[in-house]
This record gives structure tokens, sequence and C-alpha cells, in this order.
């Protein structure tokens, strides 16, 4: 009995360190990047929680539960997420995404860019960076929502001033008007 309480106690003092060493690491990174207390704290609370469900499985096994009762529990339960989550992937994407542009996304708040799309003009400065989206604020005050799964599939350029626009050169003649001369 003596020698469960003791691992149960390594296991919740395990799990409170590697906590707060990955809640620094992330503040580190988020102050490095300049990227919003919210998002680090959004992205703290989901490394915690995937921190929380493997030290427990550790636990549970450690314990002397069978690594076969483990494992058919948690794939009982990732099952059930699939089918519960299958409607909503579209947002995990998203949440995946977001986790990943906090840390390897180039730009940051202030940066003005231009997203490669034939359709729409996606181009303007980005004035927010959050789990699910990005909030792009155009020339035109006209502010776009993009989804983050969609920023890290299509190309991204980063813009310097204003968008480059067609130059027109003073000393060429315009050929659809017919010259009087």
């Amino acid at each position: 009995m003596t020698q469960t309480l003791f691992t149960i106690l390594f296991y919740i003092v395990l799990f409170v360190v590697l906590q707060r060493l990955v809640k620094n690491w992330v503040q580190r990174l988020s102050r490095l990047k300049q990227v919003s207390e919210t998002r680090s704290k959004l992205v703290t609370q989901y490394i915690t929680y995937l921190l929380f469900v493997s030290v427990a499985c550790l636990m549970i096994v450690t314990l002397g539960v069978e690594y076969q009762q483990v494992s058919l529990f948690i794939s009982s339960i990732f099952a059930v997420l699939g089918v519960a989550l299958v409607a909503q992937w579209s947002i995990l994407s998203n949440i995946t995404a977001g986790i990943l542009i906090f840390f390897v996304f180039p730009y940051r708040i202030g940066d003005k860019i231009k997203v490669v799309d034939k359709d729409e003009d996606i181009s303007g400065i980005i004035t927010e960076i959050s789990l699910f989206h990005i909030l792009i604020e155009r020339d035109d005050k006209v502010i776009i929502t993009y989804p983050n799964n969609l920023m890290l599939q299509k190309g991204v350029l980063k813009l310097k001033g204003k968008p480059a626009q067609a130059l027109s050169l003073p000393d060429q003649k315009d050929h659809t008007q017919q010259q009087s001369d």
C-alpha cells in the first residue's frame, strides 16, 4: 500500500515538474516570437492535457494494470472520439495548424502578407493569430478571417510596404486606342 502511494506521489510530482518546464519553455518561446499571451496560454493548456494523459498512462502501467487492458481502454476512447469528431475534422485540423503556427510560422502580428489564392485577394496586415484563425486587415479596412489550416496549405508572401502594383511606363503607347496622326 505504501509503495502504491509513493508511486502515485512520484507521478504527481513528475507531472507538476514537467508542466512547469513546458509552461516556462512555451512562455520563453512566445516572448521570442512575440506571440500574444492568450495564444501561449492556449498552447500550454493543450500540451498540459497531452502531458497529463501520458503521465496517467505511465502511472497506470507502473501500478500493475496490464498493458493490454490500458491499450484497449485508450484505443476505445480514441475510437469513440474519432467517430464523434469526424464531423468536426476541420476544427481539429485548425487546432493542430494553430499549434504548428505557434512554433514555426515565420510571420508575426503587424506583418504585411499576401496569401497566394487565385480566387480572392487575401492580402493585408496580420492583426491577430489565434488557435483557429488568423485575422488579416486589408488596405480598405476589411478584416478577413482566414483559417489556420489553409494558411499552412497555401503559399504566403511577406510584403514590404504597399503591395506591388502593375507599373505603366509613360513612353509606351496604348495600342487599344487608334492614333489620330
